[in-house]
Parts: structure tokens; sequence; C-alpha cells
């Protein structure tokens, strides 16, 4: 640990005077993967969370965090751009790859939004459904998302639910167009629509729902890597993390999301209230996460589905959730053992795997039924969300252009140094310290890297 730290001191004191190394070494959130609207929203998110605990709950400055303590609201993106869905294809509007949109879905419509593809990239829309507070949903009600071709031949579908709980909250769908040489549908350049209803309208409350939609593009690797999905990986749990857990409340949507890394972190949530937090994951890492709810005084009462837990990924589409009853007593849900992130995840016949496709920025995203509020009253309820990254970083496929937006699916050297960490890191913490230090300095630092390397031979003589 001497030897890291010495390595660790050694590298911020030299790039210390390296252009814009100040703010980089003082952990800004600020900073995300160049050009990246999504990676620069959940920056600024960071940064507001980071200021609500320094000056407490209910400042006027901390929008992701104020925004969460309000209410069940949703906190749409800051440069989400108004468009109208259009009731037939020919009206359709076009969505552009890296943009945020703000739309709204009538009880008893079918809206179509137009795309522009390439025959050479992977696109991908997200659609974030927002139903009113006070609304009564059904299990089985919610957003089905499905991408065609200029024919009408489908592309995908993609379906979002409310679940047992009929507690209304934010739903998100995707939808995509992957090109395949082995596809004889959906792989030629030109005009796609994304058409976006309710699942059960006739049972669906009759007010619009509003809509957060975004347009995503992955390009193709430069070299044809493996086409089949990995069939054996490490799905044993791992230990639970230890420690004091630091709080961390969380944001009211996707774009305000709350920058977390490994650890245990605590908040308070209300019934009918969604966090949303944001890890960032690379390649070859495994995500496992549980959230813990803490008893109530009146243990008297049962609320169906209470506690839901989800795991989205880097273009929001779900990679797995789960969800637990609560009675009243300490109460925890966690998801089950998920695969690394890999390239070859996609040909995968599991959905859950086959969204386990890029690195980038995933979402830790909890829901509170509103009907815990009947038998246990209105909160706030303590939260404890623990999260740990299993597995080991690898190197991506190499991609032969830019996603758009850019850097989307990537963890950029300024997340590893701003991604706060809490509680027992058993072991790898330590290593990421150094990684992080190195990424204060920036790539190809060819002095810092020599430094680091003579510091680290001194200390090791000195020890021995």
């Amino acid at each position: 640990m001497f030897a890291r730290t010495a390595v660790v001191a050694a590298v911020l004191a030299t790039t210390a005077t390296l252009p814009g190394a100040t703010a980089l070494a003082a952990g800004s959130t600020h900073t995300g993967a160049a050009g990246s609207t999504g990676a620069h929203a959940a920056g600024r998110a960071g940064a507001r969370a980071s200021g609500a605990a320094a000056r407490g709950a209910g400042s006027a400055g901390t929008r992701a965090a104020g925004s969460a303590d309000a209410g069940a609201g949703y906190d749409f993106a800051d440069d989400a751009v108004r468009i109208a869905g259009a009731s037939t294809v020919t009206g359709a509007e076009t969505l552009t790859a890296g943009s945020a949109y703000r739309s709204s879905l009538p009880r008893n419509a079918t809206l179509y939004y137009r795309l522009e593809l390439d025959a050479a990239s992977d696109a991908y829309v997200s659609v974030t459904a927002v139903p009113g507070s006070d609304t009564e949903v059904t299990a089985v009600d919610g957003i089905r998302v499905s991408v065609q071709d200029a024919d009408g031949g489908s592309c995908s579908v993609h379906s979002a639910t409310f679940g047992a709980a009929h507690s209304p909250r934010p739903v998100t769908a995707w939808g995509m167009r992957e090109i395949d040489t082995g596809a004889n549908r959906c792989q030629d350049p030109g005009t796609y629509y994304v058409s976006v209803e309710r699942t059960r309208p006739q049972d669906s409350p009759p007010d619009d729902w509003d809509l957060e939609i975004t347009a995503a593009t992955e390009p193709r690797p430069r070299q044809t890597g493996a086409t089949k999905a990995p069939e054996t990986w490490d799905s044993a749990s791992p230990e639970p993390l230890v420690g004091e857990p630091e709080r961390r409340p969380g944001g009211s949507g996707f774009a305000h999301a709350v920058l977390v890394g490994q650890g245990a972190w605590r908040a308070d949530i209300r019934p009918g209230q969604t966090l949303y937090y944001k890890v960032p994951v690379d390649w070859g890492r495994q995500v496992y996460a549980t959230a813990e709810l803490a008893g109530s005084p009146d243990a008297s009462g049962y609320a169906t589905g209470a506690l839901r837990l989800a795991l989205h990924n880097p273009v929001r589409g779900e990679v797995d959730d789960a969800a637990k009853g609560y009675t009243g007593r300490r109460t925890t849900v966690g998801l089950a053992p998920l695969p690394p992130v890999a390239y070859p995840n996609r040909y995968a016949t599991a959905g859950h795997v086959g969204a386990l496709r890029f690195a980038g920025d995933y979402y830790i995203v909890v829901h509170l039924a509103a009907q815990v509020a009947d038998d246990f009253g209105p909160g706030p309820f303590g939260l404890t969300l623990r999260l740990r990254l299993g597995g080991t970083a690898r190197s991506g496929p190499g991609y032969a252009g830019e996603s758009r937006p850019k850097g989307l699916f990537e963890v950029s050297p300024q997340d590893r140094v701003s991604v706060p960490e809490s509680g027992d890191g058993s072991g790898a913490a330590d290593d990421d310290v150094t990684m992080r230090a190195v990424a204060v300095g920036g790539i190809g630092t060819g002095s810092l890297l020599l430094l680091g390397l003579a510091v680290w031979t001194a200390v090791a003589r000195r020890r021995t």
C-alpha cells in the first residue's frame, strides 16, 4: 500500500504542472467523454449531487438531488428538443443520433418518428414514458417501441410494463436496427421508422404521458471478431461489501443520474419515487448490485413488488431487474449475477446477456412503489445501494469510427478520475487509484510513466 501511495503522490506532483490538471486532480465531475452529451449531462448531475451533500437537502443549486427529494417527478434532459410524434409515417419528424427529445403519448395513439441510417452502424432508440404520479396503472400496461424499415418490415420490438406493484413510474423500452451479414431485413441505408404506443390502451389512464427519447449509433469494429456470445463466465455471487455507506442522493432521470462507483451508498426514498445512479463499466467488468430498504416503525401490512432494482445499459436499454415485496421489515433485493460486458454478448439469445454488449455508463434505477404509503406512511425510507464491479478490464473491439454521441461506448480517463467510491474496495481499489492518477495526467505522458516507474523501483528497493 505504501508503494502505491508513493507512486500516486509522485504522479500527482508531476501532473500538477500539466495544463488542466488542477481540476482533474480535484475530482471534478464536470468532465466526461469528449463531446458526449450523455456523459456531460451526467457529469453535471454528479456535481450537483456532491453539492447537495455539502450544503444539505433542499439546496436550490442541486437539481438532481433536489428533484429526487421533492417527489416522484422525472427530471428530463436539459437539452431535450420538443418534437411531436406523427399519426402516420408520412409526417414523422427525424430523430438525430446523439440528441435527446421530449414528446407526449396519448392513450389511444401510435406515434411515429423517423431515422436516417447508413449501412454500417447499429442504431438504438430509447423511449422513457412518464405517467402522472396520481394515476392508476395495471401490471401489463406500459409502452411498446418498434423499429421498422421503409417497407414496414420489423427490425425490433421491445416493451416495458409497470409490473405487479401497479405503481406509476417512468418505464423505458428500447429499439434497434442491427447490421448482420446473415440477415435479409433492415440492412439497407435509408429511412427507418420508430413507433411508440401503449401496451394496453384500453386499460390505460386517459392522460397523456410525457416521453423522453434518445437516439444513438454504434460503429462497426475495424476487424471481425467472435460472432458467438461467451457460454461460460463466473456466475458466483461475490462477498458483500462491508463498511459504512456514504450518503449519495439519487438523481430523478437518466440525464441527471448521480455518478457512483464501487461501494455502499445511502439515500432517502419516498413511495412513488424513482432514483437514478450512473456507474462507468468497462469491457470485461461485471456489475453486482443490491438495494436495501430500511424497516418501518409500523411493521404491519404488505406491498407487492414494493422495492424494484434495475440495470440499464448506455443506450438505456434494460439489462435486468428484480423486485421484492415489503412488510415493514428491512428488505433487500439484488440483481442476479450477470456476465462481463463484451461485444459478442449481442449474439446471445438471452436478452439480459445481449444488453451487456458495450462498455460505457450503465444506470442503476431504484423505485419504491407508491402503495407503500398506504400501510407504512409517506416516508422517507432509508435506502442503501451496494455496488461491486467484478471481472477484469479489457480492451474494446476497436471501432472503425465514432459513436453518436461521441464516447458513449467507452469509459474515459476523466470518468476514472471523477467516479466516487466508498466502503471496502477489497484490494482492487488501490490499483484503481494508481490508474486514476495516470488518467489525470493524460495518455502518452512519457515523463509521468518514467517517474512513476522510478518511484516504484526506489520504494521496492527500500522495502527489501
